[in-house]
């Protein structure tokens, strides 16, 4: 399974809506999620039953969270990544701005976040599907009930790369997240317009997010990729192609562990 989510296409999901008093703007990209059910009922993934728990379902949304608001700290009943693309702010006491990168296993406490002046913007990326957000201290009780995995990391700010440079950089990759035995890791990729690359294999993980962050991915269809477009690689794909645009690529993937804990696939609405 690769599933590919343009940013024009995902732009006409954007919705206002908020959580735990705290404001923001929701865009779906790929999955069906609590918000999108809720704000945008007439919309196919808000249609059909919900995923089963602890299957493999591929998520990503974007929120574009007010400025100057806090989002408590809380828990998922997924491994989830999160990608900050714009604005600033802080997730605990980390700062993030530019292009960074947070990990956290399922039934793991983390936040609070913390946006600046300007808001923070952030891709929210699971492998499975969750129901809602738990927040502290409420939710402390059902951590004990709960079989897990504390596990969590935040890659320090990188800038992004300027568009006149993409065309003409060299093709690199470097390491946001140092892979661990589990296959959790995280690569950041640029190319120069017309390169090609092979990512990682997905049989070492369970599934991989893509993230266009700066110039063209042509896709496996010749359709023109541009920020933010996200795809989806299952574990049981072949390394997926990265093909660079005329404008060059700068590209993320993110790889979730495998922990064990995923059951077979669901059904993506």
């Amino acid at each position: 399974m690769v599933v590919m989510a343009s940013g024009i296409e995902a732009a006409s999901t954007r919705r206002r809506s908020s959580s735990d008093g705290t404001g923001f703007w929701h865009t779906t990209f790929i999955g069906t999620n609590r918000i999108i059910r809720r704000e945008y009922p007439e919309h196919p993934l808000s249609q059909g039953p919900l995923p089963e728990l602890g299957t493999l379902y591929p998520v990503g949304f974007l929120v574009e969270q007010d400025p100057g608001s806090t989002v408590r700290a809380h828990f998922h009943e997924a491994d989830q990544f999160q990608v900050i693309v714009g604005g600033a702010g802080r997730m605990a006491s980390h700062p993030v701005e530019g292009i960074a990168i947070h990990y956290t296993n399922a039934h793991s406490p983390y936040g609070p976040i913390v946006a600046g002046e300007r808001g923070v913007h952030y891709f929210t990326l699971r492998n499975s599907y969750d129901r809602t957000a738990r927040y502290m201290p409420e939710a402390r009780p059902d951590l004990r009930e709960l079989p897990r995995s504390f596990r969590e990391a935040t890659v320090a700010p990188l800038a992004p790369t300027p568009p006149e440079r993409l065309t003409r950089t060299e093709q690199s990759c470097m390491e946001a997240i140092t892979p661990q035995e589990d296959g959790l890791g995280a690569w950041r990729y640029r190319l120069p317009a017309g390169a090609r690359m092979s990512g990682r294999d997905p049989h070492s993980g369970a599934g991989q997010h893509w993230l266009v962050v700066g110039g063209e991915l042509i896709g496996p269809d010749q359709s023109v990729l541009r920020p933010f477009s996200l795809i989806f690689v299952s574990p049981d794909e072949d390394p997926f192609e990265v093909i660079a645009g005329a404008g060059g690529l700068e590209i993320l993937c993110m790889q979730y562990p495998d922990r064990g804990t995923i059951r077979g696939a669901a059904t993506l609405t």
